[in-house]
Order: structure tokens, then C-alpha cells, then sequence
């Protein structure tokens, strides 16, 4: 980081900003040219506020190439994350994880027909919400803890692993104890509070980017996961909000290679929610395949037309099948190959 102060700019000025780099943690090495200074921050400078340092008198401009997020960044580490999951599944590799499932638990027959079809189409993660936080407090809200005992139910007779959402920390407790993957919805994504208590756990999670989050927003969102000591992070893109009503969200494939390029992390893709649309669907899973996204969140239901939530954006079995076919394919001409595991007969 390098510190730009104004020419001619009083020593009394410039000791105040060394004073501060020094506050903060900073090292600070004083640079003089023909008619301008600058200062120099080396040391520890992750507790070096930029926007703190550019608000003091005599600074002009500041220089940085340092990622606000530190532990998510790519150079901090040497390879790509690699999760490990249940069931010998692996994310973040060669292997493409596929999570699909119903919006919201809805009855103990609906979840385990769509297991077995979602299964037997080859995915190896059930998604579905025993709290669903919505728009509208009138809507469909979970069955909630009695949700939670269906997916085990359901993991027991299909051996499926299970992603479904805490929406708080006074709900993280009995979720993380049914969970193989904890989701945190786009909602909550700059829920501080919750990032911090799943951090604490040694459990992978779903982090799912905010309605109206930049990537670096979505990035340090992972860091508070990963300061708390929990590296099994998982990112996703789900599509931010944008002017046209023709579709639910912008889904921005964009942010899959960029978030590779940025991030070790890896980053799966929910085109259910970036579309809202299930004819639209399968084009974008195919497209996020082919841009190198780690896995697809895909809403299936057994019976769309009469689902409680988001049935619209809902394929019916056999669009998902297809859909599988066609990932396969993809993945095969990336060569990559899409997860399997051991299920249950």
C-alpha cells in the first residue's frame, strides 16, 4: 500500500498519517521525491483502513494491491479448495456436485418422491428448506424442526446428503444437527452474526450471494466464515436483482470463472433462482456447467403446478433427467466428470 500525499503537504500532516498507518498495525516507511512524498505501508496490513488513511489531511491518493479479503483470496493458498463431503463426495475438484430437491419441505410423501427422483437422475445432494425465510410474511414459511426430521427420514432411506438453510442462530443448532451442508440464502448473506456461529462449526457451508452483492461483498461474506476457524466454504451464485421483470434475477455467469480467478473457493450455480423460470432453467445450468461452476442447485418438485414455493422455477423428473444428461456431456468435454456416491439401494 502506498500512501500519496499532497505536494507540499506540512510534516506536522504527515507525522498524523504515519501516526495512524502505525495505529493500526501498520509499518510505515517514509518516501520523498523531487516534489511530492508518499509513505510506504509494509508490515501486517490486513487492519489498515484505506478510507480511514484518505480522509486525513495532506493525503492525496492511495495505491493498494491488496484484497480486502485475505483468507478467501486466491494466493492464499497454494491449490484450489478441495471439500470434502459424506459419502466420499468431493466438491471443489474435477468432480461436479449436483443438489437438487424441492424448494420447502412440504409433506413427508413429496419430499421422498422427489428424492428418489432426483436421485435416480444422479444427484447426490437433496436441497430442500425446513425454514424458509420469504418476501411476504403470508407466504409458505417451513415446517420447520418437524422439515428437519423428513430430511433425515429421507437422507435414511435414500442416502442423500442434505443442504438445507438455518435463517438464524437461534435456528443453526437443530439444522447443523441434521445438515451434511448448512445454506446460508442470499438474505442472510450479511447476517455477521450467523456467518460467525456457522464459522465456529466444522461443517461445510452453503453461502449463498445477497440479492445486491458485488463479488468482493460475497468474498469477505466467506471470511467471516473462515476467521472463525471453518474452511469448508462453498460459494454460490444465485443471480442479483436487476430493472427487467423478465426474468427473477440477473444470473451472472461472469462470477463463476471470476470468482476462480479471485478465490480458491468453490462456486456452484443455482439457475433455479437466477431465472425464476424453469424453461430457462436447463440453458443456464448447461452455461454455468461450461463456465466452470462446481455443482448446480437445481429446484425439482414431483408436482410443480402444486407446489407451496416457487413452483414456477420448479422442473418436473424428467426435465431434470434430461438436464443430466446434457451436464454430463458438458462435463465429460471439460473432463470432468459429475460426483456419484454410495446410496442406498
Amino acid at each position: 500500500m502506498l500512501v500519496i500525499l499532497h505536494p507540499g503537504t506540512d510534516p506536522e500532516l504527515s507525522a498524523r498519517v504515519l501516526t495512524a498507518i502505525e495505529q493500526m498495525g501498520g509499518r510505515p516507511v517514509p518516501m520523498t521525491g523531487y516534489n511530492r512524498s508518499a509513505i510506504l505501508v509494509e508490515g501486517d496490513r490486513s487492519r489498515v483502513d484505506p478510507r480511514r488513511l484518505r480522509a486525513l489531511p495532506g493525503v492525496e491518493d492511495i495505491i493498494s494491491d491488496a484484497k480486502p479479503f485475505r483468507r478467501a483470496a486466491r494466493e492464499s493458498v497454494s491449490e484450489p479448495t478441495v471439500l470434502k463431503l459424506p459419502g466420499g463426495l468431493t466438491i471443489g475438484g474435477e468432480e461436479i456436485v449436483i443438489m437438487a430437491g424441492p424448494c420447502a419441505v412440504e409433506s413427508a410423501g413429496q419430499l421422498l418422491e422427489t428424492a428418489r427422483a432426483v436421485r435416480a437422475a444422479g444427484a447426490t445432494v437433496l436441497r430442500a428448506g425446513a425454514f424458509k425465510p420469504r418476501t411476504s410474511p403470508y407466504s409458505f414459511q417451513g415446517l420447520g424442526v418437524e422439515g428437519l426430521k423428513l430430511l433425515a427420514q429421507v437422507r435414511s432411506e435414500t442416502g442423500l446428503l442434505i443442504v438445507t438453510e438455518a435463517m438464524d442462530v437461534e435456528t443453526l443448532e437443530p439444522v447443523a444437527e441434521v445438515a451434511d451442508i448448512i445454506q446460508i440464502g442470499s438474505r442472510n448473506m450479511v447476517n455477521y452474526s450467523l456467518l460467525k456461529a456457522v464459522g465456529r462449526l466444522n461443517k461445510p457451508v452453503l453461502l449463498k450471494r445477497g440479492m445486491a452483492a458485488t463479488i468482493t461483498e460475497l468474498l469477505l461474506s466467506a471470511e467471516y466464515i473462515l476467521s472463525e476457524g471453518n474452511p469448508n466454504v462453498i460459494l454460490c451464485e444465485r443471480g442479483v436483482r436487476g430493472f427487467d421483470s423478465s426474468t427473477r434475477n440477473v444470473f451472472d455467469l461472469s462470477a463463476i470463472p471470476l470468482v476462480h480467478q479471485l478465490s480458491h473457493l468453490p462456486i456452484i450455480a443455482d439457475p433455479s433462482h437466477g431465472t425464476g423460470d424453469r424453461h430457462l432453467v436447463p440453458a443456464m445450468a448447461r452455461a454455468a456447467i461450461a463456465a466452470g461452476a462446481d455443482g448446480l442447485l437445481i429446484e425439482v418438485h414431483h408436482q410443480p403446478d402444486l407446489a407451496l414455493s416457487d413452483g414456477g422455477q420448479s422442473l418436473f423428473p424428467e426435465q431434470f433427467s434430461t438436464l443430466m444428461r446434457d451436464v454430463h456431456a458438458i462435463a465429460s468435454l471439460l473432463g470432468r466428470r459429475v460426483a456419484a456416491a454410495e446410496l442406498v439401494p
